[in-house]
This record gives C-alpha cells, structure tokens and sequence, in this order.
C-alpha cells in the first residue's frame, strides 16, 4: 500500500447524494479476479452510454460527454468530490479497488457508507469528511468556474488547504492515520512487527507437527 502523507492535486466532482458501491463498480465486474483492472469500468454505467461487460475494450464504447471523469478538465485528477453518504450499499471492496485504480487517492465528502470507509483505509485511499457547509460551498464554487478546484491535504496537520489560503480541519482514527502515512494495512503491520516471531512459531510448530507441511 502506497503511504499517504500530503497530496497536491485538483478535484472530480461527483455531483450526487447516496451514491452506492453498485454505481461505483457495477455487479458484472465482481466476476473478475485479482484486484487488478477494474480502474477501467468505473462508474461504469454512468461514464459510458450503453452497459459493459468484463473483458469489453473500453475504448471503443461510447462516452457520455457530461460526466465528469470523462471530461479532459478533470483529467488527472486525484480527489474526488463527494456528496451525503457515498459508498453505501454493498460491501464490495472492489469498489474501492478502481478508485484506487483510476488515481483517488482521497474523497471529500460529508458522509459515507460504514464499510466502504473502512475499506479506503485498507487501499490507501484517504475518506475525508466535511460538514455539508463546506461541501456545499465547494461545488457551488466548482459551479461558478469551468477550472478545477485544486488543494492540498495534509495529512499529518489534518488539513485540507485552497489555494486562496482557506483551510479545514477535518478529524481522523489515530491508528487508520498510522496506517496511510506508514503505507501498511493491518496484516502490513503486523507483518512488520512480528514477523520473526510468526516465524519462530511457525518453525516450532511444524516441527512438532510435520505433517501439517
């Protein structure tokens, strides 16, 4: 997993309340293995005029000019810009799987759904929520403007910075913080913590119990 500490980048609005995993990741996907691949059927069904299948070669599909992560200004992008609980619904961590894939490396959004904001942390996406206020004002201010909204986050001063100079705080799990900016998820940690020790077991156990290998 890739650490997070500060990220510079500009954001891709996604302009709609309880958007779920299905809408992020459409179901026929899930048929694919690995963790690999699915940055190309990203809000598969809202990008692309006509339903894809696994495996179809996404160039030759028919973009929908209007949404936003197929127009050339928010090409790059890696916020996205979010409104009331996104990523409700399932629990597929595909989803996140192609954000991550597609370069979001952070959202910004009020709400989210409970396992799919868990799940950002295991990718090394960082969720960041604001209050709706501030949501509010950032879209409008994206409305006003044919220029992307571009900003920094901070990750350790907890701090989300524009370029006029404002800036918001935004609140974060102490340990979920350790894992972005050492770039280890749960089992990364404990793998670097105690890998010798599952070692040491593992050899003293296959020992006593040879017919386990």
């Amino acid at each position: 997993m890739k650490s997070f500490v500060i990220l510079n980048s500009y954001s891709v609005p996604i302009d709609r309340t309880d958007v779920d995993t299905d809408a992020i990741l459409p179901k026929q996907y899930m048929a694919l293995t690995g963790r690999v691949g699915f940055g190309d059927y990203l809000f598969d069904n809202w990008r692309y005029a006509e339903s894809g299948e696994p495996g179809e070669d996404t160039m030759k599909r028919k973009k929908r000019p209007d949404f936003p992560l197929n127009q050339l200004r928010y090409q790059g992008a890696k916020i996205m810009l979010c409104r009331a609980n996104f990523g409700c619904g399932s629990s597929r961590e595909h989803a996140v799987w192609a954000l991550a894939e597609w370069g979001i490396r952070a959202i910004i959004a009020p709400s989210y759904g409970d396992i799919f904001y868990g799940n950002c942390f295991k990718n090394g996406v960082l969720p960041i929520k604001l209050p709706t206020a501030i949501v509010d004002e950032l879209f409008n201010d994206l409305a006003q403007t044919d220029e992307p909204i571009f900003m920094t986050i901070d990750l350790p001063e907890q701090r989300v910075i524009f370029e006029d100079g404002k800036s918001h705080l935004f609140d974060i799990d102490a340990t979920r913080k350790h894992f972005l900016l050492s770039g280890l998820d749960e089992i990364g940690q404990i793998l670097a913590g105690y890998s010798e020790r599952i070692k040491a077991f593992e050899k003293s156990r296959f020992a006593a119990e040879p017919w386990l290998t």
